[in-house]
């Protein structure tokens, strides 16, 4: 009963502060090797989705215990490039990068049926620009909240320059560094651009101090564009040589610098999710946040008392 009343409580809060998805910008950062925040104290499933690949990992969530450590025993052997036995943390990044190109691979794949509207294998810039844009091209005054000229323009120079031969006529490998640039070392100036572009290149955008010792590098008062390329798409930073060593740390038992099969299978909730896993994370989270939504309820109580009474009377 109190669940019911508090959802009928949340359902009518939302009802009356719900607003239009907010239009992402188009601008790329560096790709994480998972959207989910990386919170071991909670679960591994930012750890699951870097080591497989998003949907690798809901694969696994949905398997038996058993059947989960079966066949990451087998990936185990397929990352023992040199077959002495061990993974070691260069085996791991290499295995990590893997999984996250098949991850973009896959993103593409998905998008691609979206654009080719001839299906002719090739995406044209106008193929994209009709399906992208065509709402606003058939009516300007139809969504004055953003700025379309603004956002087609952005695109368009992405799509120019992953355009390789000038054609405007992207094939896959184009369309690819169109839709993940910073994947691509031809792609990084756009990138840069597009940042400045939407603001990103004042001290407004970071606190004074981080950008006078961290940013500023020649110390002029400014961002210029090595300055903006190093802060969004570092080069002192890989994510998967990072999540490599996180893994190590998690399962080196004898702490050797390297993994046995064994080490890995006994840590195997720190690479993949299993129906076991799965279920007891959501125990989890039901029995830490149970006391804070009774507590929310009681608060909130005479409030959904009152609009009961005087909306449903």
């Amino acid at each position: 009963m109190m669940r019911s009343l508090w959802a009928c409580l949340v359902l009518c809060a939302v009802v009356g502060s719900s607003k239009p998805t907010e239009k992402k910008s188009r601008v790329h950062d560096e790709e994480p090797l998972s959207r989910i925040d990386h919170n071991d104290n909670k679960n591994f499933d930012y750890d699951h989705e870097a080591f497989l690949g998003q949907d690798e990992a809901k694969t696994f969530d949905q398997l038996p215990q058993e059947e989960s450590k079966r066949r990451l025993g087998i990936m185990v052997d397929q990352i023992d490039s040199n077959r002495d036995g061990f993974v070691s943390e260069d085996e791991l990044k290499l295995w990590i990068k893997n999984a996250q190109k098949k991850h973009v691979y896959e993103s593409v794949e998905r998008q691609w049926k979206d654009f080719d509207l001839n299906d002719d294998g090739v995406i044209s810039w106008d193929e994209y620009k009709n399906v992208t844009y065509g709402t606003y091209l058939d009516d300007p005054e139809v969504d004055s909240e953003y700025n379309y000229i603004a956002m087609m323009a952005r695109d368009e120079r992405r799509f120019k320059v992953a355009d390789t031969n000038g054609d405007l006529i992207a094939d896959k490998h184009e369309f690819t560094a169109f839709l993940h640039p910073e994947d691509h070392e031809h792609m990084k100036d756009v990138v840069v651009q597009e940042y400045i572009g939407v603001g990103g290149s004042g001290v407004g955008g970071v606190r004074a101090q981080q950008f006078m010792e961290f940013r500023d590098k020649n110390k002029d008062g400014k961002m210029d564009k090595e300055e903006t390329l190093d802060w969004i798409l570092p080069s002192d930073y890989d994510h998967a040589e990072a999540e490599a060593k996180h893994l190590l740390h998690e399962s080196d038992a004898n702490k050797d610098g390297k993994l046995s099969k064994q080490e890995i299978l006994n840590k195997f909730d720190v690479f993949v999710g299993s129906q076991v896993t799965d279920f007891g994370e959501r125990c989890y989270d039901t029995t830490s946040s149970r006391d804070a939504e009774e507590n929310l309820f009681f608060v909130f109580f005479p409030f959904l008392k009152l609009f009961i009474q005087t909306h449903l009377s």
